[in-house]
């Protein structure tokens, strides 16, 4: 089966889950789709095929969006997973890809205070610690905000001018460090869910989650992926491990 193949089939089952809810109004009762994908880790040439397809242009994410809308339902608050596995599971629909539909909690956006000053936003402090690779620390702690994660400190364009400074910098030596890019990715806190997600930057070597054993890809340009305490973010051949502390943040 070819990637396109997947995600028409993809597409074909979400809209088998639209359901009339009365007075000619249709609706999809999910807004998580995770799609599980066989790609072996070292099979760079299967996962690059499957990438090119759905990163797009158009995304999975646009696609679903504008088949559901054409089906006469709203999805805008669909989120989109893809999942890389060795082997299929035995509940797998296909032996090549596997899709599930979930309805998960989204916390709501705060109201804005009336008359009065914003409180700042409340989060968690998030702890990278850089378990594959060289950094210039071994262990960073930041709250919220936007974390940018690349090759060197400083990045300069071939005007030399500065155009990013990256807060988690593995050093420029061969080996592992080689395989991050300058511009790899990024992690920002979503204060109106109290999350925060990765974003990769079109990297070359791309970035992944190791999630209790399961690869999930994070595609570029996309709406960014959850993270949870335990994964690690494997950024080419690197690797930093995440944790939530309550300790002061280090900027």
């Amino acid at each position: 089966i070819t990637p396109i193949e997947v995600v028409h089939a993809v597409l074909d089952r979400a809209e088998q889950h639209v359901q009339d809810v009365g007075r000619g109004r249709r609706a999809f009762p999910f807004n998580q789709v995770r799609v599980h994908l066989v790609a072996a880790a070292k099979d760079k040439e299967a996962r690059g095929r499957l990438a090119a397809v759905l990163d797009g242009p158009p995304s999975l994410a646009e696609r679903l969006v504008e088949r559901l809308r054409s089906a006469g339902c709203s999805a805008a608050d669909l989120e989109t997973e893809i999942v890389f596995a060795r082997a299929s599971g035995p509940d797998w629909i296909s032996r090549e890809y596997h899709v599930e539909f979930e309805r998960v909690a989204r916390a709501a956006a705060p109201a804005p205070a009336v008359d009065a000053e914003p409180a700042p936003a409340s989060c968690v402090p998030i702890r990278l610690t850089v378990v594959k690779g060289t950094a210039d620390q071994r262990a960073y702690v930041f709250k919220g905000g936007r974390i940018d994660i690349g090759r060197r400190a400083e990045v300069f364009d071939q005007r030399q001018r500065l155009v990013r400074t990256n807060h988690i910098a593995f050093q420029d030596e061969a080996g592992d460090n080689d395989t991050v890019s300058r511009r790899h990715a990024h992690i920002e806190y979503d204060e109106a869910r109290g999350r925060y997600r990765v974003w990769d930057d079109h990297s070359v070597h791309g970035t992944n989650i190791i999630r209790n054993g399961r690869t999930v890809r994070v595609p570029a340009g996309a709406r960014g992926t959850r993270l949870e305490a335990g994964d690690e973010i494997v950024l080419g051949a690197a690797r930093l491990k995440v944790q939530f502390t309550a300790a002061p943040p280090v900027r």
